[in-house]
């Protein structure tokens, strides 16, 4: 079983500059978070864009819509910046029914060492491989529907909004 990894940025890929404190991307980590967690499922790693999610528009949405589409592979993971991350999973829930795909994100950058996104890469990788055809996003040890989950910034989580 192949999965198909879309890589579109977020806070997953971002890099810290020292010199002037800013988050920038540069290249995706995701191969490298693989390599370190010991995934030994086959995979395809393919970068579609490095956006921050706050300044994804509907073109970008498309972008991502037609990747998934286009795609052999019916298992497919999105790493996604975490603050749109539900409008882009809704948005594929409602186009695409015949692939299981699972979105996913950090809230603090991977090359920061203590991100929560090597364990996000992880479970997304085991929820692809066992839900049937659907958009899931797969969050702090959960996995959620995308009209029944919501980014709580107050406390820097995902949660059901109907229990």
């Amino acid at each position: 079983m192949a999965i198909r990894i879309f890589v579109t940025g977020g806070t997953f890929d971002k890099e810290y500059n020292e010199l002037n404190g800013t988050l920038f991307f540069k290249e995706t980590h995701v191969p490298e978070m693989l390599k370190l967690g010991r995934c030994e499922t086959s995979f395809e790693v393919r970068t579609i864009m490095m956006r921050d999610s706050l300044k994804m528009t509907e073109t970008d949405r498309n972008l991502i819509l037609e990747n998934c589409k286009e795609e052999k592979e019916d298992k497919i993971i999105i790493t996604h910046g975490t603050d749109t991350m539900v409008e882009t999973a809704k948005f594929l829930q409602s186009r695409i029914k015949d692939k299981t795909i699972v979105l996913t994100g950090a809230m603090i950058p991977y090359r920061f060492g203590s991100s929560d996104g090597l364990f996000n890469l992880g479970v997304a990788v085991g929820f692809v491989k066992a839900l049937p055809h659907g958009v899931y996003i797969a969050m702090n040890g959960h996995c959620f529907k995308p009209d029944n989950v919501v980014k709580n910034r107050s406390i820097g989580k995902f949660e059901k909004i109907h229990p």
